[in-house]
């Protein structure tokens, strides 16, 4: 009887195992995505998910997007954008599939051409067709203390009057705008990237959008050109750096590649270094840093045996807008310039630990103590006691590393309460500010005495929400924080007063996540990143 019992036991079991793998069966068998997605998404996605004036829908694109973020997005759609929901025309179990269709590799490999990017050019107003002077709005407003506020909330930006600390002027962004924006020298244009591959140009003096272009799929962030006449663009999808003119005329594609060709790699991060008249880019894939000139009359750059240097006898390519390689022993994926640009910090997420890389004989000449996961993009300089110092935060352990310029050795650790991502000062000020928004403290900002380099202060203005990305006035009067929320739940730039730490003023705003002072920019200020 006992045998019995069991056998029945163990072919009800089958059974039941049979039955809910035949009920899955059914349910994937009613979900179809594909055609949900050509028939709902296509049209603004692209039937290949590459995009089209809605972004691209592909695993590469969506990494800082989560699946349940992206299930109540197709089901409710988005605020303030063209993209509606679809709960009232898909299932539950219909939106999840097409969900797992998008985060699922494509049939094939993505690309995008120079044809492409030459195709998607978009010219609103033709270069010299807007009035050359400030529009009448900003009688009596110093340009140069202006802020370009980024608010991810809704996809827009705010030009804000930095002396009255009141909005001028607000317009719809692209999707998912990233890096900081990019200024021309003289502060009128404004250059904007979004994670999807759209580069903008906005004229401020006219409060318009000039022009617009798609560089890539997955974009990084943009630099320009000391002299404002070239920008750079750096691509993870494809994995390319896109050279244009001011304009947004197309210039070149350069296909990132080891020296040998063999590796591709996708790139980093871009920045300018106006010192040197060239963009140098960190590559993730390849142990490589690139330095680009614009300059046309650069040298030569030697990629082969070369018999003589001094009459290019060897293989030489021109120096204008091609890479020069420096050889690493890994991979860079964040740095720091310092202040002449000869030298760059770098550091590897994945190592946790960094070097110095000297620009002109292009190889490494120290090494960095720099435990976590330093985050030197945002990191900051100053004097004390007579010698330059860096400082950078860091997205993985609660402290700021202070590192001496002359020697680059580490001077000291300053706690946080948490992790942070931004860090900013003024030269008008003896104190830098430093978030913890990547921890459970990210209500808090931590300011430092520049001059003891220890803490004198702790900020929290409305517990259990992100307050982050401090940025100061011209003046260094002010400092502005991001309260880092949608505006219906509070969000605004918070100004404090940068010499008693004390709130004078909310700016409501829909989930700033960056605002950048004109000046601060253009200037290269030491207590903001370039």
């Amino acid at each position: 009887m006992r045998v019995f019992c069991r056998n029945w036991s163990n072919a009800l079991n089958r059974l039941t195992i049979c039955l809910v793998g035949l009920f899955g069966l059914v349910t994937v068998a009613m979900a179809d995505p594909v055609k949900h997605y050509n028939e709902h998404c296509a049209a603004c996605h692209g039937a290949d998910r590459l995009g089209s004036t809605g972004p691209a829908l592909l695993p590469e694109s969506l990494a800082r997007l989560r699946k349940p973020d992206a299930v109540r997005t197709i089901g409710l759609g988005r605020a303030a954008t063209q993209m509606g929901g679809f709960a009232d025309r898909l299932s539950k179990d219909d939106i999840e599939a097409l969900t797992a269709f998008i985060y699922s590799p494509g049939a094939t490999a993505p690309t995008f051409t120079e044809a492409d990017i030459r195709a998607s050019r978009i010219v609103n107003h033709a270069p010299g067709s807007l009035p050359g002077a400030p529009a009448a709005v900003f009688k009596g407003v110093d340009m140069m203390n202006l802020f370009i506020v980024v608010e991810t909330g809704d996809h827009s930006v705010t030009v804000l009057d930095g002396d009255k600390l009141e909005p001028i002027h607000r317009f719809a962004s692209r999707y998912a705008l990233h890096g900081g924006p990019k200024f021309t020298p003289e502060g009128r244009y404004v250059f904007f990237a979004s994670r999807d591959g759209w580069v903008t140009k906005f004229d401020i003096w006219n409060l318009k959008v000039v022009a617009e272009i798609r560089a890539g799929i997955n974009t990084r962030n943009l630099a320009v050109s000391g002299d404002g006449k070239v920008l750079a663009v750096a691509n993870y999808l494809p994995n390319t750096l896109v050279l244009m003119d001011a304009d947004l005329n197309l210039l070149k594609v350069l296909s990132v590649k080891d020296k040998d060709g063999k590796v591709s790699s996708r790139v980093s991060a871009v920045y300018d270094a106006q010192p040197r008249k060239s963009f140098v880019a960190a590559l993730k894939d390849v142990a490589e840093v690139w330095e680009i000139s614009y300059n046309p009359n650069a040298e030569d750059i030697p990629i082969g045996m070369v018999h003589d240097f001094q009459y290019k006898e060897g293989a030489f390519i021109r120096g204008f807008l091609n890479p020069r390689r420096s050889y690493l022993s890994e991979p860079l994926d964040d740095f720091f310039f310092t202040q002449g640009y000869n030298e760059l910090m770098g550091t590897s997420r994945e190592a946790g630990k960094g070097q110095v890389v000297n620009l002109d004989v292009r190889k490494r000449i120290a090494d960095l103590n720099l435990p976590g996961m330093p985050h030197l993009g945002s990191g900051i300089t100053w004097k004390w006691q007579g010698k330059t110092v860096m400082a950078t935060p860091n997205l993985k352990d609660g402290l700021i590393t202070v590192i001496d310029l002359s020697d680059w050795k580490t001077i000291k650790s300053l706690p946080t309460p948490g992790p942070g991502f931004f860090m900013r000062s003024h030269e008008n000020t003896p104190y830098a500010w430093a978030d913890s928004m990547m921890s459970k403290a990210k209500d808090t900002l931590t300011v430092f005495d520049k001059r003891s380099l220890e803490k004198v202060s702790e900020i929290k203005t409305d517990p259990g929400k992100t307050l982050a990305h401090i940025e100061f006035t011209r003046d260094g009067k002010y400092a502005l924080a991001s309260l880092w929320e949608r505006k219906a739940d509070g969000g605004a730039l918070i100004v404090f007063d940068a010499a008693t730490f004390k709130e004078v003023k909310r700016i409501p705003m829909d989930k700033p996540v960056g605002k950048y002072n004109l000046f601060n920019k253009i200037s290269r200020s030491e207590g903001t990143s370039h």
